[in-house]
């Protein structure tokens, strides 16, 4: 194997380095992303600190595919305004049925949250 093989990161750790900084951005709480993704918060603290990351086989992958792609629908829609975002995020949305911040804690949410936005974004 090359020298550049063993430097790429694995999928794994680039999901986990991403969602570590959306949740820095947002200003998540390690209790909050460990409700989205499906972990503990000391496993979210693990994350953070690089010592684990996420399993490409596992559900908490997949919830964190789909914060990565909320974040950046809302990052196109918003201009890459992180402050925006955060208040679009915890402002009440009728469509939504409450504040997409509290609607992100289930994967169902989730993925409505992410297709409310793109369906709104894909209309711009």
């Amino acid at each position: 194997m090359s020298a550049l093989a063993n430097a790429t990161p694995d999928r794994g750790s680039t999901l986990t380095a991403a969602i570590a900084r959306i949740a820095e951005f947002w200003g998540l709480s390690n209790a909050k992303l460990g409700t989205i993704l499906g972990v503990s918060a000391p496993t979210v603290t693990r994350l953070k600190r690089g010592t684990a990351a996420l399993d490409p086989a596992s559900k908490s992958f997949e919830a964190g595919q789909f914060l990565l792609r909320l974040f950046r629908s809302l990052d196109a829609m918003l201009g890459s305004d992180d402050a925006a975002a955060k208040r679009w995020l915890t402002t009440p949305n009728l469509d939504l049925g409450g504040k997409p911040i509290d609607e992100i804690d289930t994967m169902r949410g989730l993925i409505s949250v992410c297709e409310y936005v793109d369906f709104y974004r894909a209309r711009v």
